[in-house]
């Protein structure tokens, strides 16, 4: 029997148009893109030109600064374009995509459990699929050449509409098993499966090197870095290791398939989606060849993973290489009459401004409208009501802004990420843009610690 832990702090934003249970297929794209910024501290080194054919599972570039690194194409076909940003930083590398059926590289089909470390770690390497193992600090591809002292998996999603990742592992148990079968083989430690009530541990099955641990709690429970805390934190000097549930599926497919497939399915959420529902996709497929007709408004926002941490995205775009999530909300760019002077039923309030804090369990219909500006950085205790971890949250980001490398670390800079601090930004009175202090003082620390 796994530990039970409890989460206190966080909050649960109900929104409208969950996904429904229902799955399609969509086609690949005409055109499919792979974006090097989707990867954090990576300088892409291109490996193919435009009119190069490539096979699925073929490397397109790899990391100047870690040249073992290779990221591979998701389809086979011809390269069709590289585009560049400024200073020619490479932004996408465009492939127009086979239309008589998918060619693979092929790799050997094997048991990963008959396999040492040192074999699957090149596996992973030559097929591409390195990529979805993550490390924290700095939450970057991991370094293949060091050994976590573990490794991390969520088996739930907490986030405003997340997916439904009991409903996804279902359909394919075995990759699930492989997958959880190669990442015991990469740590000396343990692996750590952070589940929800009502999961069981027979679902992720796993050797005596995996540990099963349930979380209980308002969202970020399912955050891989509250577990982390919670579990085994990150000390200075430390390295640990994650891999989203989904991306743990595309690593068993390699052992059990000899093949980089790399098709996922993604949540199709948001009060502006006509058809709230799940679709199976390729990676780096272009959003609006599976969106079109799917938006209830022209005048929505399309975000590219939940509301809290997602990006702003368009049709235009390209699926990014960890999302499993597209939201669709209204836009909120215009005034409200009145503003904070009525009643607000229909508006979503954690310091009981409006009288809909008396209606816990409803859902609400909210738009993009900050509702107010940026304000002086005040002490208000906000950020420590929704953040489930023991430091001092405004303490560490003014550190941050200081540049003071040395308070950062005492403060716990090495434990937290983005996407931990996303519901201290949604409470934010003072509307400081948190989650982008955080990033910077990630990075200054990775280029200056």
């Amino acid at each position: 029997m796994g530990n039970n832990i409890s989460i206190r702090r966080g909050y649960d934003i109900r929104l409208q148009g969950a996904a429904e249970k229902t799955l399609s297929d969509i086609p690949v794209s005409d055109v499919v893109a792979i974006k090097p910024p989707d990867f954090r501290a990576v300088i892409p080194k291109m490996m193919v030109e435009p009119g190069d054919e490539v096979l699925a599972g073929q490397p397109l570039f790899f990391d100047k600064n870690r040249p073992n690194i290779r990221y591979a194409s998701p389809v086979s076909g011809e390269v069709a374009d590289i585009v560049r940003g400024e200073k020619r930083r490479i932004m996408e590398v465009r492939i127009l995509a086979d239309k008589g059926g998918m060619r693979y590289v092929e790799f050997p089909k094997e048991d990963p459990e008959a396999l040492h470390r040192e074999q699957i770690i090149d596996r992973l390497l030559e097929s591409g699929c390195w990529n979805y193992i993550r490390q924290r600090p700095y939450s970057t591809v991991a370094d293949p050449e060091s050994l976590p002292k573990a490794i991390f998996v969520s088996c739930f999603d907490s986030a405003p509409l997340a997916p439904d990742l009991d409903y996804i592992k279902d359909m394919e148990p075995e990759h699930l098993k492989a997958g959880i079968a190669a990442l015991s083989k990469l740590s000396d430690g343990k692996v750590h499966l952070g589940l929800k009530p009502g999961q069981q541990e027979g679902d992720f099955p796993g050797t005596h090197t995996v540990n099963h641990h349930f979380f209980s709690g308002p969202h970020p429970a399912g955050n891989v870095g509250i577990q982390i805390h919670h579990i085994d934190p990150i000390a200075k000097g430390e390295t640990v290791w994650y891999v989203h549930l989904q991306d743990l599926l595309i690593i068993g497919r390699l052992f059990l398939e000899g093949r980089y497939r790399a098709d996922r399915v993604v949540a199709l959420t948001g009060s502006c989606m006509l058809k709230p529902q799940y679709v199976r996709v390729m990676t780096g497929s272009k959003l609006g060849d599976f969106l079109s007709g799917q938006m209830t408004s022209d005048h929505a926002r399309v975000i590219q993973g939940n509301v809290l941490t997602g990006r702003r995205s368009s049709g235009d775009d390209f699926l990014s290489y960890y999302t499993n999530q597209i939201t669709a909300i209204p836009e909120g760019d215009q005034p409200e009459f009145m503003g904070w002077l009525l009643p607000g039923l229909q508006k979503l309030s954690l310091s009981r401004t409006y009288f809909s804090w008396l209606f816990p369990k409803r859902k609400y219909d909210l738009n993009t409208n900050m509702h107010g500006e940026r304000r002086a950085f005040v002490m208000t205790g906000q950020y420590d009501k929704v953040l489930p971890m023991n430091i001092y949250p405004v303490h560490l980001l003014k550190a941050i802004l200081a540049k003071d490398i040395e308070r950062m670390e005492q403060l716990g800079i090495y434990e937290v990420s983005e996407e931990d601090f996303a519901l201290c930004e949604f409470v934010c009175t003072s509307k400081i843009d948190v989650q982008q202090i955080v990033s910077e003082g990630l990075e200054y620390v990775r280029l200056e610690g």
